[in-house]
């Protein structure tokens, strides 16, 4: 990507907590000066301070992107420092869950370029994805950039509305903390059939990370992965016959997760 329009106005990264360090890690990897980034954190870690970056110094008057990262309870002391560079052709991307745009614009200015983002906790492996929404203000190119930003930590989609951004949430927002229990579960199970705890939760991080680069670097969907691997009768069928339960399986629980979890995210943003 191009950082032209950085490298001459600059960047400011409002929180460098994992997802701040991730997302500056991966444009520094990609060739953006640390000269044209401004990094405003109360504890910046010791890796931070040592990029050359500018760490809470004054920031740049018009920037080209303000980048927040902060938790959405710290929005409210974070904010005002930038209320001055609102109104103007400076780009705000929120990474922040659930602040809505509409917040923004009565923080910022109505006519604010903004865009939200929702990455998940992956990014801190440059294996996250990110949903991205604009405001009316945002134009195709501010939103081109702000993909290419978010993508030196994954893979970044567009939505077609605002309120996609909740079930987004519920997906993969919250859904690596799914993943996480599965993982701790299918091992605890291993454990549970005489295997010993370590093997068995070795076993299972291999499996789960192994089935989820399969699914994603293959052509066939998930479910003829499924199929191509379940002999008839035989012991993964056995498996899922019960995991696959439509009363009592993974598909009702696995709905009412992101459910409970899409709901609660309209809760926090409509708060």
């Amino acid at each position: 990507m191009s950082f032209d329009t950085i490298s001459e106005r600059g960047l400011v990264l409002l929180g460098c907590g994992k997802m701040g360090t991730a997302m500056l890690a991966g444009w520094l990897d990609r060739g953006l000066s640390a000269a044209s980034v401004w990094v405003k954190d109360p504890y910046p870690s010791d890796w931070v301070t040592s990029q050359d970056v500018h760490v809470n110094e004054t920031l740049p008057a018009a920037p080209a992107i303000v980048l927040i990262a902060v938790k959405p309870q710290m929005m409210a002391d974070a904010l005002p420092v930038l209320t001055a560079m609102g109104n103007g052709d400076t780009l705000f991307v929120s990474v922040a869950a659930g602040v809505t745009l509409e917040t923004y614009q009565d923080i910022l200015g109505a006519q604010t370029p903004i865009i939200r983002a929702m990455p998940n906790t992956p990014a801190a492996v440059g294996k996250g994805i990110t949903a991205i929404i604009g405001n009316a203000h945002a134009t195709s190119a501010q939103l081109d950039q702000a993909e290419a930003l978010l993508d030196a930590v994954g893979q970044v989609v567009r939505l077609e509305s605002e309120a996609q951004m909740d079930a987004v949430t519920g997906v993969s927002g919250s859904g690596p903390a799914y993943v996480f229990h599965m993982i701790e579960t299918l091992a605890a199970a291993g454990e549970a059939q005489g295997l010993s705890a370590e093997l068995a939760m070795q076993l299972a991080k291999a499996t789960v990370a192994g089935a989820g680069a399969l699914a994603e670097a293959a052509d066939e969907t998930p479910a003829q992965l499924r199929v191509n691997v379940t002999s008839p009768n035989g012991t993964t069928q056995a498996g899922l016959e019960v995991l696959m339960d439509k009363a009592n399986g993974l598909p009702p629980l696995m709905a009412a997760t992101v459910k409970a979890a899409t709901d609660r995210s309209k809760e926090l943003s409509n708060g």
